[in-house]
């Protein structure tokens, strides 16, 4: 399965992208790793990554393109990829479309997790990671005055700086101006999957898992 996953910040990406991850045996492709892995590799695409993040700005939709394309060539992604962060508009999108073109790939899904503006504030401001291996929890105001330590390894839990109520609202106006316009776009390809993302996190694995069964199963029967 060639993948994409996306929605607003606190929607639940990175929670039901595990799960995938496990399902079908395929790598999570996120913007920010790739970034990182072709800076820290010195690559020709690493050196001119380099040079937009140190000056704090953001790379090329041409270059993440470029960087995107290198990795869908990589063996772990040659029996399918979920893509998280990427595209971020639709001109990106259109530029995916091509180069996947002439990779002789496809998009099989757009999974969107749909999520209300006030729960997402609610779910972020409610967020603590882990200093140390950045598992994520969710407090109530009256736990999160007495942080427990990380279940997995025991570091510190600490909410990040944009988890801040302020800056929640306006990464999700960020999403709603840029990227939700991307909803249309995939529509229109008859490729996006609407998740109500309020749901449970089981109720929506399972409406996941569903819907992308049938939508293998249409394929094998062409």
């Amino acid at each position: 399965m060639n993948l994409i996953v996306f929605g607003a910040p606190g929607a639940g990406k990175g929670t039901q992208s595990a799960y995938l991850i496990e399902t079908y045996r395929i790598p999570a492709i996120a913007t920010g790793d790739m970034l990182r892995a072709q800076r820290r590799a010195g690559t020709a695409l690493g050196d001119q990554v380099k040079g937009y993040m140190d000056r704090g700005e953001l790379v090329p939709d041409s270059l993440m393109v470029d960087i995107t394309k290198d990795r869908l060539q990589q063996s772990d992604a040659r029996d399918g990829f979920i893509l998280d962060g990427f595209p971020r508009t639709v001109a990106q999108a259109e530029a995916l479309d091509a180069m996947l073109d002439q990779l002789r790939r496809r998009i099989d899904a757009v999974i969107y997790l749909r999520v209300s503006r006030q729960v997402l504030i609610d779910r972020l401001s409610h967020r603590y990671s882990c200093r140390t291996c950045d598992a994520v929890y969710n407090f109530r105001p009256d736990q999160a005055r007495a942080l427990p330590r990380c279940t997995v390894d025991g570091g510190e839990l600490y909410q990040r700086p944009d988890d801040h109520p302020e800056i929640v609202a306006r990464r999700i106006d960020v999403f709603l101006k840029h990227t939700a316009p991307l909803i249309d776009y995939y529509t229109a390809q008859h490729k996006l999957e609407n998740i109500d993302g309020q749901m449970s996190v089981a109720e929506v694995r399972a409406d996941i898992t569903r819907r992308l069964a049938g939508i293998r199963k249409g394929a094998g029967s062409r």
